[in-house]
């Protein structure tokens, strides 16, 4: 893959790179997610890095659509219902029909999850933003962000997806990245319906420690994106 600049890139050593992000990392690994993100990071270092860190959210994205999209196929097989997905917003999706949808970013087939490469990547996405386009199109990438943004707070809200310390970092690391990227384009395109609709919105919702249910904090997400996106 060549950017702006005509950077050459290293294709064995991207295959390499996101061989050991997908295999080495994961839940059954006994070390703690952020732990295993913060190598995951370390890891993703120079171009080829970024390459696959942009990867890494592309996939993720891809197969979570793949997965409503199938779901979606096969209720208007059982049922004659036909639902629109619209990549671009989630959330009337949800809102429909979240009793007939299951949550897709814990089942991903590729092996990445969320939490752990996703988050990985969104960081050394963000940290490197002012290189990304001399090594790929950062229209794209801006767009895959922003649908995992969604897909990540209409879980919270439609999904019964439980808000933890890791899902809460993830959606605000989606967002920080999103306006980096967001920065490196000369015309940037207008923010997803999705984004706007909860921009309006000022409501906080409780962040729980996975080990037992208990509330350790808030996250407003509306608050987050105003603060973020329009600062």
């Amino acid at each position: 893959m060549l950017g702006r600049d005509q950077v050459q890139h290293d294709p064995g050593r991207q295959e390499a790179l996101l061989t050991e992000v997908r295999q080495r990392f994961g839940f059954h690994v006994q070390a703690p997610v952020a732990d295993q993100a913060d190598t995951i990071r370390r890891l993703l270092d120079g171009d080829d890095g970024l390459v696959v860190a942009a990867r890494i959210v592309h996939e993720s994205a891809d197969q979570a659509n793949e997965l409503v999209l199938g779901q979606a196929a096969d209720l208007h097989r059982r049922t004659g219902y036909r639902l629109l997905v619209d990549r671009r917003n989630y959330r009337p999706l949800w809102r429909e029909a979240a009793a007939e949808l299951r949550w897709p970013l814990f089942a991903l087939p590729g092996g990445l999850h969320p939490y752990l490469q996703v988050a990985a990547a969104t960081t050394v996405l963000g940290e490197h933003a002012s290189r990304l386009d001399r090594v790929i199109d950062p229209l794209p990438l801006l767009a895959r962000l922003f649908e995992l943004f969604d897909l990540t707070t209409t879980g919270w809200e439609y999904a019964r997806v439980r808000v933890d310390p890791d899902g809460a970092t993830l959606a605000v690391r989606l967002v920080t990245t999103a306006r980096k990227v967001i920065d490196t384009i000369d015309d940037p395109p207008p923010l997803p319906p999705s984004v706007r609709e909860l921009m309006r919105r000022n409501h906080t919702v409780h962040v729980h420690d996975p080990a037992n249910g208990r509330v350790v904090g808030g996250l407003n997400p509306g608050a987050e994106l105003r603060t973020i996106l329009l600062t």
